[in-house]
């Protein structure tokens, strides 16, 4: 079955409930709205809510397996609700002034009635209520002894059905799943009977003014292992993550929020699905995190660890020896975890952001290196740009051939080195972000304007942002492209620039970027990338003579603006960009070869 969805105009996510949940749920198919009329936006979506469809089922198929803790939170719980009971019980009890005030009205009656004192059934009548008050403390005392025997005596005959409501609100509450009758669902009953038998002791010792007995039975106790608590419906981890994203108090991009819900979807597969919140404590982030620096590199894009959980790859992996994940990227894990616990601190779900203080120690990063003259060289004249043996295959982009590459894969690389914009920015420009104002080609870096198929996302409100178009872009043909495009139709610049599953714009471009400058002998190791494009601007500016604060905002390094936000500057602040990003230049690489090239 297709798990997208269309009903009207909307588009929704489904899935078939697994045939040995489908009488626990009590559904065949799930369907839940993605909130969206745009197909690409609800392909985004649709991944993340499959992901925690699937969690919830694993966590589901966990609470059919009753443990020995299930059986220890159960009689546990069962003791403290008959002490509890019987504690509001007592405080209900009639006082002695209530006993006399009863009794004064007994005598009232009969004086009022002339009641015969030798008429008991008279008498009985004028004075149930006051011996009702009277008797009641031991009237009390003598239901919870017989209680406590009857209670034994099933126990021992194994006749659990006076118990049978109580167990099931127990598993129902605690969202356990175990047939009525079977092996599992007698263990609690059992288990609770014997937490009944406990607590109904220390009620006749309180009878005594004996509050200080402790249960005798070792099942009673609170539960040693990690108790399987279960959130309210509508407040999961990730139902209240559904809010923080919706809110986005920090205004981040929908790349970073598609991020840290994988990052924290890792942390739920190990606590579960129906974990609520609250009970998040630094236990639960310590080992999530220890799991973290053993989760190898990718894990989920990897086909042997298809379907596992974190706990299960970490354990997969010391067999295949994968490497893992460096200590920024488990610190990355944390941040998104931490940035989430903050908000939840905000609205009252939880009492602190118990991440503070677990992060590792910083490493020392690899530094992004920008690319010197002679690797520029090499690289424009190399096959992605020179000429290719295909188009359409990432590894034949690095032989050289016929197939001239002129779609955003060409333009990205020159228009990142001309302006230091980010490789997602220029992804996902509309035809109508690249125009004219005050006799300048500007780019216009934005979430507004026309909407592409593939969605607009920035990386803070301040990286929306109007960046002039470089003379040596209009040089090699970027506007003529442009004014193609605006001859073709459809909003995108760049059409065949699509986001990953994950959301990110440009990721395999970025991703085979790297490979490439291997394959053609430029890098080895780390410190090149699509990066040391945006690295060489901002260099290039520093030796324009510009300090980093006076062209940050070129770069996107600023607070949200109106101008911004809608692209209109007078013409003098657009005149000072102009400057600027004139300013970056490459003394001694020369690409005239790419001008002769026709662009159709």
């Amino acid at each position: 079955m297709s798990n997208l969805l269309r009903r009207g105009a909307s588009y929704s996510a489904r899935i078939r409930v697994p045939v040995d949940l489908v009488e626990v749920i009590g559904k065949t198919e799930l369907v839940k709205a993605l909130g969206t009329k745009e197909l690409s936006e609800a392909k985004r979506r649709l991944h993340p809510q499959m992901q925690m469809w699937h969690l919830e089922f694993e966590d589901l198929r966990a609470r059919k397996s009753l443990t020995k803790d299930d059986d220890a939170a159960a009689a546990w719980s069962h003791y403290n609700q008959t002490l509890a009971d019987d504690e509001a019980a007592r405080v209900n009890l009639p006082t002695e002034g209530d006993v006399q005030a009863a009794k004064a009205e007994a005598v009232a009656t009969v004086q009022a009635e002339g009641l015969d004192l030798t008429d008991r059934l008279a008498m009985l009548a004028a004075t149930v209520g006051f011996q009702a008050k009277q008797n009641a403390a031991d009237f009390n005392s003598a239901m919870r002894k017989a209680k406590l025997a009857d209670t034994r005596a099933n126990l021992i005959k194994g006749e659990m059905t006076p118990i049978a409501d109580d167990v099931n609100e127990f598993l129902r509450a605690n969202r356990l799943y175990a047939a009525p009758g079977s092996p599992e669902w007698v263990g609690i009953a059992r288990a609770m009977m014997r937490g009944g038998i406990e607590g109904l002791q220390r009620t006749l010792e309180r009878d005594a003014g004996d509050y200080a007995g402790e249960p005798r039975d070792q099942l009673v106790r609170p539960a040693s292992g990690r108790r399987r608590a279960s959130a309210k419906p509508g407040e999961t981890i990730m139902d209240l993550f559904a809010i923080f994203t919706r809110e986005n108090p920090s205004g981040v991009a929908v790349d970073r929020l598609h991020q840290m819900r994988r990052d924290i979807g890792t942390f739920v597969e190990l606590v579960g699905a129906s974990f609520p919140i609250a009970s998040i404590s630094k236990v639960e982030v310590r080992n999530w995190k220890q799991l973290l620096v053993k989760y190898p590199v990718k894990a989920t894009e990897t086909n042997v660890f298809a379907g596992m959980t974190i706990s299960q790859i970490v354990k997969a992996n010391e067999k295949i020896g994968k490497p893992v994940i460096a200590d920024r990227t488990v610190n990355r894990y944390l941040s998104s975890l931490g940035a989430f616990l903050s908000w939840a601190v905000d609205n009252g779900y939880v009492n602190e952001n118990v991440t503070l203080g677990l992060a590792l120690k910083k490493e020392t990063k690899t530094t992004t290196l920008p690319f010197n003259t002679d690797q520029l060289k090499a690289l424009f004249a190399s096959p992605w740009f020179a000429g290719c043996q295909s188009d359409d295959e990432w590894r034949k982009l690095a032989k050289p051939g016929n197939f001239l590459i002129r779609d955003h894969r060409y333009w990205l690389p020159l228009i990142m080195l001309f302006s230091g914009a980010r490789p997602a920015e220029i992804g996902q420009l509309a035809v109508n972000d690249v125009r004219q104002q005050h006799g300048h080609w500007i780019m216009h870096v934005t979430t507004e304007g026309d909407e592409t198929t593939q969605g607009k996302s920035v990386k803070t409100e301040g990286s929306m942002r109007v960046i002039p178009v470089h003379p040596e872009l209009i040089r090699l043909g970027f506007i003529t492209y442009h004014e193609t495009r605006v001859r073709e139709g459809g909003t995108a610049l760049f059409p065949g620039a699509v986001r990953n599953l994950r959301g990110q714009m440009m990721a395999d471009v970025s991703r085979e970027f790297g490979r490439y400058l291997t394959r053609i002998g430029l890098k080895t190791g780390r410190g090149l990338s699509l990066y040391s494009f945006r690295h060489g601007a901002a260099d290039a500016l520093r030796r324009g003579g510009f300090l980093d604060q006076q062209f940050g905002f070129i770069l996107g390094h600023t607070e949200k603006s109106m101008t911004g936000r809608y692209g209109i500057m007078p013409q003098g602040m657009l005149e000072q960009r102009v400057e600027l990003v004139n300013a970056i230049l490459y003394p001694g690489l020369n690409l005239d070869h790419l001008v002769l090239d026709k662009i159709k």
